[in-house]
C-alpha cells in the first residue's frame, strides 16, 4: 500500500488471488466521506466493485482513472454515510 496525495493506493496484484475479496471487501467498506482509495490491478475490477455495491449500496463511488493497457486503476471515494460513535453505516457495526 502506498499513499498518492490524499488517496491510499492498494496494488491488488500483490495480494494472493484467493485472499483478495476476503481482505479488500471489509477494508473498502470502511472508506468514509472525504477519504479515497485507489486500486491497481491487471484486469478490470468491476466484479469487486459490484460486490461492494451489493454489500452496501451507496457507500462508495468509483471512477476509472487513466492508465495503460496492462494496468487498471479505480478510485473509490466514501459517499458520506456516517461511521463510528454509534452511527452505523451497516457494515462497521458502529465501530
Amino acid at each position: 500500500m502506498d499513499r498518492h496525495g490524499s488517496a491510499l493506493t492498494i496494488d491488488v496484484r500483490k495480494i494472493a488471488p484467493q485472499d483478495r475479496y476476503r481482505l479488500l471487501l471489509p477494508a473498502l467498506a470502511r472508506v468514509a466521506a472525504g477519504q479515497a482509495v485507489e486500486l491497481l490491478h491487471d484486469e478490470d475490477l468491476e466484479p469487486l466493485l459490484l460486490q461492494l455495491k451489493a454489500a452496501d449500496p451507496g457507500q462508495l463511488r468509483w471512477e476509472y482513472l487513466p492508465t495503460n493497457a496492462q494496468t487498471w486503476r479505480v478510485r473509490l471515494a466514501g459517499s458520506g454515510k456516517p461511521h463510528g460513535n454509534g452511527a452505523c453505516c451497516g457494515a462497521c457495526g458502529g465501530a
